[in-house]
């Protein structure tokens, strides 16, 4: 019994020392590319400039004014769904940038860490500065735009646990691509974004799911992206009926149900993949071949 206790303490030390040196390994890599407040300036100036960017797309195809209820349920989903397509990106290019550019990925594998702990660690650094993105985004949103977001009447208990659970999935499906990448070339980057891509058509980022073909609902409604944003939404906006139909018959509860049991299905998804990809790679000798051909 007392061998087990200290066999599970130093686990669990492991797993946090490995994730805490990965994580800082990361920010330091998306950081150290100039000064502190240059750096500042670019993470603060990004997000509003993508904000931009949609309202006046919004501005120009729907001629609605910024106070309709669809202009808030638009840009909670993009605001929110910049962690979908920065962790993504940020978690799966970590395999290409290791392997091509920095060609350090050997060393990792014969080092005590564990890959898909490395992983996890790298794209905590993202989460970091895409959470600093989001927050910049929904204050331009509140203070520019009169964004009907009242700190006060936001359901900040359910906004947390939504992003824990969302969070969750989407470093699942990160693993998922840093796992393929390791058997595809350098394209692989081509996959990322057209996963995040497709992704943002398909969970409702900045329209109902209604609008899209009847025959792509049912893979709309299997995506636990699909719950999360309208988690997120019913949490930042209470009150504000659901713009998607389908959605709105669903209780609070059933959404977190099916968000969660979609989560959790991922989940397991991606630690399959990961293992399957990462010992077809080790087997063929391509952990740490080049492809820059």
């Amino acid at each position: 019994m007392t061998l087990d206790i200290k066999r599970i303490k130093f686990e669990l030390t492991h797993i946090y020392r490995s994730i805490k040196s990965s994580a800082w390994l990361g920010w330091q890599i998306e950081s150290n590319w100039t000064d502190p407040l240059l750096f500042g300036i670019y993470t603060f100036a990004k997000p509003v400039a993508s904000a931009l960017i949609l309202v006046v797309m919004y501005l120009v195809v729907s001629r609605v004014p910024t106070s309709s209820p669809f202009f808030a349920y638009m840009y909670v989903g993009n605001a929110f769904y910049m962690f979908v397509g920065n962790i993504l990106f940020g978690i799966s290019w970590v395999i290409m940038e290791d392997r091509e550019f920095f060609e350090m990925i050997k060393y990792i594998y014969t080092s005590p860490i564990r890959m898909f702990l490395y992983l996890f660690g790298r794209g905590l650094a993202k989460i970091t500065i895409t959470t600093l993105a989001v927050v910049v985004t929904l204050a331009f949103g509140i203070l520019l735009l009169r964004l009907p977001i009242h700190l006060g009447r936001v359901d900040w208990g359910a906004l947390l646990l939504a992003l824990a659970i969302g969070l969750w999935g989407i470093v699942s499906l990160g693993m998922i691509l840093a796992a393929i990448s390791m058997l595809v070339a350098r394209h692989s980057g081509y996959l990322n974004e057209g996963v995040s891509g497709l992704f943002f058509l398909l969970c409702g980022a900045i329209f109902p799911i209604e609008v899209l073909p009847s025959w792509l609902r049912p893979v709309s409604k299997a995506l636990p992206f699909t719950y999360w944003l309208e988690a997120i939404r019913r949490a930042v906006l209470p009150g504000q009926a659901s713009l998607s139909p389908s959605l709105a018959g669903f209780s609070n509860g059933s959404i977190f149900a099916i968000l969660l049991v979609t989560t959790l299905l991922l989940a397991v998804l991606s630690r399959w993949v990961f293992h399957l990809c990462e010992s077809t790679a080790r087997r063929k000798g391509w952990i740490d071949r080049r492809t820059d051909y």
